[in-house]
């Protein structure tokens, strides 16, 4: 395929001079293979739900998005091994038919399985883990063309999930199931910022996944997302929560939009897959027309971020749609931005205009990079990751020996690399 590609929000117009779907095992190793022989750069593209240059490259990409769609449920062994293009929404609605669960999911179910993982996207809650912690292993297209497969145990499984696409082609994962459960979904409206710093230990803990949205205007929260598990043995929340007061009816996390492609509120039981992600599968996701940038930071030092942002708070309100507040549990993926600590995730879904919203960022950046802020792989920033993961330099190495060649990096890749020994 040949023509202008962008990313899914259009601010990334791609370089590559060429996108090729191979429909099959054989025809991507082929490529790879040939690619790689004659010195040519490639990267794979997902759902292109990334707004920074992190699937760019200045040779060719590669999608695996015609590969057979395969999901592969092992009940016995609680996992699923599902095709690398497969998105979450796809992959939910099959497991739950046959009575099983994954344990988190992003706000999103249009985004890819492999895609995700290998960027640290992650969903939310206390006790959950981001979305590539529930990898059991995986298979790559290597560099020489040849399969390679990583399987809970080996040493370099821990490096490779959130790889950044560095290591080879993924092109299918195993991933860890439960038995299905249902969720109830409460929205509150007007959550006091006082509320949040005294209390966001209570608030955070009080569902399964909770969200907080702030337009920064007042620093206030103006919308509260509690999303609970009806086994859980919690009563019904009442009318007020927090200092909140429930919505008379369905809500989009974006002030003034419209709530239909939004997923079902109101406390009505229903499917996790149909609960935890915030907007539905059959519509266009959240706004489109918008950038994003999320800072990830020790969970205890939410306070003091809020506190630290609030000093700028009308720089960032001119230019923002909305931010968003949740929380994830720690893993032990070496460029996970959850590595080796619970994590408060602030995001924020910008205005269109990067001009415009540059020097906010780096404003922010400013602010928050003493807290030890780690950035979203996948999102627009600048914050630079040497010293901001432990294992940085393990992953340098580990590419170093699966890509010698670097045919999978590009320049964004290069930057964050550089020097790392």
């Amino acid at each position: 395929m040949t023509g202008a590609i962008t990313n899914w929000a259009g601010n990334v117009r791609f370089t590559a001079r060429r996108l090729h779907r191979p429909a099959s095992l054989a025809e991507l190793g082929d490529l790879v293979g040939s690619r790689a022989a004659a010195g040519t750069r490639l990267r794979v593209l997902g759902t292109g739900h990334s707004f920074n240059r992190i699937a760019d490259t200045d040779g060719e990409l590669v999608s695996v998005a015609d590969l057979p769609p395969e999901i592969e449920i092992d009940p016995a062994g609680r996992t699923v091994s599902v095709a690398a293009g497969v998105r979450y929404g796809e992959l939910a609605v099959r497991l739950h038919e046959a009575g099983f669960a994954l344990h988190n999911l992003a706000s999103l179910p249009h985004i890819s399985v492999a895609g995700s993982c290998a960027t640290g996207t992650h969903g939310s809650g206390d006790g959950n883990g981001g979305l590539a912690s529930a990898v059991s292993g995986l298979d790559l297209v290597s560099a020489d063309g040849s399969l390679r497969t990583l399987r809970r145990g080996h040493p370099d499984l821990a490096g490779a999930v959130v790889g950044l696409g560095c290591l080879g082609v993924v092109t299918r994962l195993s991933l860890d199931i439960q038995p299905a459960y249902d969720v109830r979904q409460y929205v509150f409206d007007d959550l006091p910022r006082a509320a949040v710093d005294a209390h966001w230990p209570e608030i955070f803990a009080d569902g399964y996944s909770v969200s907080l949205f702030t337009d920064w205007t007042t620093g206030d929260f103006a919308t509260a997302w509690v999303k609970r598990r009806t086994d859980d043995g919690r009563p019904e929340p009442g009318p007020h929560w927090f200092g909140a007061t429930a919505a008379d009816g369905p809500r989009h996390p974006v002030p003034g939009m419209a709530p239909a492609a939004c997923t079902r509120q109101g406390g009505v039981p229903g499917p996790w897959h149909t609960r935890l992600p915030h907007f539905r599968l059959e519509f266009t996701p959240s706004n489109g027309a918008e950038l994003q940038s999320e800072y990830l930071l020790p969970r205890d030092r939410l306070v003091e971020a809020l506190s630290a942002l609030r000093g700028i708070r009308d720089r960032i309100a001119a230019v923002l749609q909305i931010c968003e507040v949740r929380t994830v549990a720690a893993d032990e993926l070496w460029l996970s931005p959850m590595y080796g600590r619970d994590t408060v995730a602030l995001h924020f879904t910008w205005v269109p205009d990067g001009a415009a919203v540059a020097p906010v960022l780096a404003a922010m950046e400013e602010r928050l990079a003493p807290l030890s802020a780690r950035a979203h792989w996948g999102k627009e920033a600048g914050l630079d990751p040497a010293g901001r993961y432990e294992r940085l330099a393990d992953f340098a190495a580990l590419a170093r020996r699966y890509d010698p060649a670097g045919i999978f990096r590009n320049a964004l890749v290069d930057r964050w690399l550089s020097g790392v020994r």
